[in-house]
C-alpha cells in the first residue's frame, strides 16, 4: 500500500465535475477502500466519480465493476 493517499491528485479530471459533497463522499469511500488494502486504480476512481454526478446509473455502475472484477478474475497468478 502507498504511504500517501493522494488520489485526487492522481487523477484530477475525475473530480473536476464534483461538487464539494460529491467529492468528500467519493475521497471517504476511497480513502476506506486504501485502509483496508486497495490499490487505487483509474478504472475504479472513474467508475465512482461518474456514479457520484449521475453520468451513469446504479446498474451501469454495477455492469463497470463486474466486467471489472472479471477480467482481473480472469488474470492467472505470476509464478515467482
Amino acid at each position: 500500500m502507498a504511504e500517501e493517499f493522494d488520489i485526487e491528485q492522481r487523477w484530477p479530471e475525475l473530480f473536476a465535475q464534483l461538487d464539494e459533497t460529491q467529492r468528500r463522499a467519493v475521497v471517504q469511500s476511497l480513502a476506506s477502500a486504501w485502509h483496508e488494502g486497495w490499490t487505487p486504480n483509474r478504472e475504479d476512481v472513474e467508475n465512482l466519480t461518474d456514479r457520484a454526478r449521475g453520468a451513469i446509473d446504479h446498474d451501469e455502475y454495477l455492469r463497470r465493476v463486474d466486467a471489472a472484477a472479471e477480467r482481473h478474475r480472469k488474470v492467472p497468478p505470476v509464478r515467482r
